[in-house]
């Protein structure tokens, strides 16, 4: 015992050895945040399932089953298949009314929409199929609109096609680009064109996405949703946020897009050229919980770096139970933080938590070193550690920057103070390795 107190390379090596003991627990409290952020992310979907998914919309397009001939083992079999034929241009207007849904501690954005959607057919040009005219089941074409989840429909769906109102059903026949819904089966003619316009009264969740099926597609969408993201293949041509909600248009040509206005079979390319807007809840507390709680080890190293330091320029030694609770101190901030953050916003929970923290390591330093010049300096460190950390989090594009300076400046403090430090006399038994 006495060798411990009087030797401060032995004490620097077990400091070592305890900050390393103290990333266990650390990795644990990131374990429980991304825990909780999965329980709220389990929440979101279970009310997503009952009000409706995230939509995205694909069509309308028009398709025509045809017989298809192949021979296996010698003998000449025959399937059905579909040839698919994307509209000459798809008008959409929409405008998304959101709302929040409470779960416990938890909550949802789920919205409505109000879609306008219209267009036109140009005549089928059926030659480039390679397809026998006798094989085309004309008869049996049909229309349909691809829409994610079903659950989100909210009225009866009836589609103008030609001037004839036609009464959507659930269901498409193919499943060559979407596994879900509505169909219409009008009459088809292979020299006409086709006007279509209809609404849909959609509930969703979170975002609402479309495909570029038309030759040129126009979307436009409004809300009072003040937080929105533009994702997706395509940006908008125009958009304004504003306190009062957002609007947005996209004008997509068939150009800008990885498939044509007609083919036969299975296509994955249309719905993954969807566009959109994502609704988001703001700060999303879990990210930057533990984007905080990645920086425990930086914080500990300083923490016990300072406490060392006054061991090295005077004479007052800290027992390594004592460096041990001001660790568990540290890592308290984390949970702190995470369980505050869960009723209130993450600013004022950062505040509450790190002034805890200063004030319980401070109040402790005092009993500790007896000294109030010393626990001054502690309580300046940690208020600066725990402020450049906050402005860390702000800056996400320059977190990295800001970071290597911060390191830089501490590295260069440690170096100045430490200079006139005999090591050698430290990493032995004197107590007291300073030159002169």
């Amino acid at each position: 015992m006495k060798k411990l107190k009087s030797s401060l390379g032995l004490r620097l090596t077990i400091i070592g050895v305890l900050t390393l003991v103290l990333l266990i627990p650390s990795l644990l409290i990131q374990n429980l945040i991304r825990e909780r952020e999965n329980r709220r992310d389990s929440v979101a979907q279970e009310i997503s399932q009952k009000w409706g998914k995230e939509q995205v919309i694909i069509g309308p397009v028009l398709s025509i089953p045809y017989t298809h001939h192949y021979t296996t083992e010698g003998k000449t079999q025959q399937t059905t298949r579909y040839a698919h034929f994307l509209p000459e241009n798809l008008e959409i207007d929409g405008n998304l009314s959101p709302e929040v849904r409470y779960r416990g501690l938890y909550k949802a954005i789920v919205y409505n929409s109000e879609l306008s959607i219209s267009g036109s057919f140009p005549s089928l040009d059926l030659e480039n199929l390679n397809v026998p005219a006798e094989d085309l089941m004309t008869e049996d074409a049909f229309v349909w609109v691809g829409i994610s989840d079903m659950t989100g429909i909210k009225d009866f769906i009836t589609i103008n096609w030609n001037g004839n109102e036609l009464l959507a059903n659930p269901g498409v026949s193919s499943d060559d680009v979407v596994a879900s819904g509505i169909s219409i089966s009008p009459d088809i003619e292979t020299n006409s064109e086709y006007k279509f316009d209809f609404d849909l009264n959609l509930n969703g969740s979170s975002g609402l996405q479309f495909a570029p099926v038309g030759k040129q597609t126009n979307v436009t969408l409004t809300s009072e949703w003040t937080d929105p993201s533009f994702t997706g293949t395509f940006l908008p041509a125009q958009r304004e946020v504003d306190e009062s909600g957002f609007s947005a248009s996209w004008e997509v040509l068939h150009l800008n897009r990885n498939f044509p206005q007609q083919w036969q079979g299975p296509n994955a390319e249309v719905a993954n050229s969807s566009f959109g807007v994502d609704l988001l809840l703001g700060v999303d507390e879990y990210q930057k919980t533990m984007r905080t709680a990645k920086y425990a080890i930086m914080f500990i190293s300083l923490t016990f770096l300072t406490f060392f330091m006054m061991e090295l320029l005077t004479k007052k030694r800290i027992h390594p139970v004592q460096y041990l609770l001001i660790g568990f101190a540290l890592l308290v901030f984390y949970t702190l933080l995470l369980s505050i953050s869960e009723y209130m916003m993450f600013k004022f929970a950062y505040l509450i938590a790190a002034t805890a923290i200063i004030g319980l390591i401070s109040v402790y330093s005092f009993r500790v070193l007896a000294d109030k010049l010393k626990t001054g300096i502690v309580f300046c460190v940690l208020i600066l550690l725990y402020g450049y950390l906050y402005i860390l989090l702000q800056l996400q594009d320059y977190a990295l920057l800001m970071g290597s300076i911060g390191l830089f400046v501490v590295l260069a403090l440690v170096m100045y103070l430490t200079r006139h430090i005999d090591w050698f006399e430290v990493m032995g038994n004197q107590s007291d390795g300073i030159t002169q």
